[in-house]
Parts: C-alpha cells; sequence; structure tokens
C-alpha cells in the first residue's frame, strides 16, 4: 500500500528532481546504517515526501554528501540527512514490517511470511524508539484489520483507518502544526488506501480477498460501464487529496514547496492514470467497449 506519493517527474525541473532524489537517497542509507540491507528494501517514496515535508517545515540544517551505493555504483549523487531521515526510514520499517504480517493473514504466501520474519526485530527496535506513536499506530492497523474482515463496508469507512495510521505518522511534534501536519497525513492516508484498491481490485477479486470496490467493478464488468465506474473513483480521491492540500497550503513552506507541489497536484496522479490506460487498452485488444 505504498509508492504512490510520487513527483512528476517530466513536470520538474532538473534541480528540483535532484533535490527530491537526494532526501530519497539520505533515507536509504539511513536505513543501511541502522538496519542493514534488508531494512533498505522498505525504502518507498512516501516517507521521502515526509522527510521533505518536515525538513522544510522544521527548517532543520541537512548534512550534505556525495555518495556511491549498489543502484549507482559508478557515480557520486547527492544525498541530504538530518533527524527526519532515521524518522521516516524507522516508520519504513515498521509499516512494512506489518504489511507483511498483513499479507501473511490474506494469503499464507511465501513474501508475506518473509517480510514479517525478516522484519519483526527490527520494527520491535523502532517501537522501543516511539513507544506511544508506535502503540496508537498499531491500534489503527487493528482496527483497520477489523474493518476489512467484516466485509462489504463503505471505502471511506476503511480508508479512515488508514489516514488515522498517515495522520500520527505525519504528527512528528506535539505544536501548533500538528493539526494541520494531521489533516495532510489523514487525508493523503485516505488516497493511499483508496488508490491501492482501485488498483488491485481485479487481483482481489481472483484470489477472493477484501476489496471495497469488488461490487460496484463488478457491476461495471457486467454492465459495461467501465467509465462511470472510473468516474466514481475519480470524484473520491479528487475530494481527499483537496482536503489533503488544503491542510498542506496552511503549512509556512519554502525551500522543498515546488517539489511537494508537484507531488500533492500531479504526482499523486500518476498511478491512477497508468492503471486506468492499462486497463483501457487490455478491454480494447479483448474486444470490450
Amino acid at each position: 500500500m505504498f509508492g504512490y506519493v510520487l513527483v512528476n517527474k517530466p513536470e520538474l525541473k532538473i534541480k528540483d528532481f535532484d533535490l527530491y532524489r537526494s532526501y530519497y537517497c539520505g533515507i536509504c542509507h539511513a536505513l543501511k546504517e541502522n538496519y542493514g540491507l534488508t531494512g533498505r528494501m522498505t525504502l518507498n517514496y512516501d516517507m521521502t515526501f515526509l522527510a521533505m515535508l518536515l525538513s522544510d517545515l522544521y527548517d532543520k540544517e541537512n548534512c550534505d554528501f556525495e555518495t556511491r551505493c549498489v543502484a549507482h555504483p559508478g557515480k557520486k549523487h547527492p544525498e541530504k540527512r538530518n533527524e527526519f531521515s532515521t524518522y521516516c526510514a524507522d516508520m519504513c520499517v515498521f509499516l512494512s514490517y506489518f504489511k507483511g504480517v498483513d499479507d501473511w493473514n490474506d494469503e499464507h504466501g511465501v513474501r508475506g511470511w518473509a517480510g514479517k520474519t525478516a522484519l519483526k526485530g527490527k520494527a520491535a527496535r523502532v517501537r522501543e524508539k516511539y513507544p506511544e506513536k508506535c502503540a496508537s499506530i498499531e491500534e489503527h492497523l487493528a482496527a483497520l484489520s477489523a474493518v476489512e474482515k467484516e466485509g462489504l463496508q463503505p471505502i471511506d469507512k476503511c480508508a479512515n483507518a488508514f489516514g488515522e495510521i498517515m495522520g500520527e505518522i505525519f504528527c512528528y511534534e506535539d505544536d501548533i502544526f500538528r493539526e494541520d501536519m494531521y489533516n495532510v497525513g489523514f487525508f493523503l492516508g485516505k488516497f493511499i488506501y483508496t488508490l491501492d484498491a482501485y488498483e488491485d481490485v481485479e487481483k482481489d477479486i481472483e484470489k477472493g480477498t477484501y476489496n471495497p470496490f469488488r461490487a460496484e467493478y463488478e457491476e461495471a464488468v457486467k454492465t459495461g460501464e467501465y467509465d462511470r465506474f472510473d468516474e466514481n473513483v475519480m470524484n473520491i480521491l479528487m475530494l481527499m487529496i483537496s482536503e489533503c492540500t488544503d491542510a498542506f497550503e496552511k503549512l509556512p513552506l519554502i525551500e522543498n514547496v515546488e517539489v511537494l507541489r508537484n507531488i500533492l497536484y500531479s504526482g499523486v496522479w500518476v498511478r491512477f492514470k497508468n492503471c486506468q490506460d492499462k486497463r483501457q487498452q487490455e478491454r480494447a485488444k479483448g474486444g470490450v467497449e
């Protein structure tokens, strides 16, 4: 349920993309140093957005490096690191552990078992660092699991549970920014959950696993009204990202704001558009109007 909070690279200036990548690399190296290569595999773009947001909001000085890594062995590249790189790395590990647990509970597959087993000890270390925050996240994860097990629940009820998880993660400090940061995370989390459900609906129907869009998509298959289904989902997503950006624009951001706006106003729609286009192409090949 990660990797949806992306930049729209063609719309970014080269210097802004390099800035974005430098924060991404900072989290990557923080993961390697604190959790090894297994931890590095939990890296995601969603936490890169948060690292840039927190760094700008709290105006923390970055440590700038020129480094090589496995992905870029031939050339050094810029890397920015600060306390938020470590925090976001910790959250990557903690959330990925519970994703492994959830995958194992849903499908009893090798991937879920490997994920939860490899990250269990690392997640325990994160829990020791942030006991109250992690307890809150675990409580919301349990609520989300319970809602999904009930089945046939409206998308908003499920998305709210994941939104509360992201809202908690976005609240780094209990200060004057807490309400707006919570709302950015909450509505972005709802957006992520909804888009993930939209993207996975066919796979979930095939596997018999829960998806809040199952009935609506099956009706679209029956009637051929795919455009109506896509439009309904897009309207839900637009409402959620609108609430997210309303809270975002209240924050006093300067240094990273252009990249962050690229993500919230453009980048988050990349996966939706790609999924929509792919389905339309597959239906056209199959002779479905």
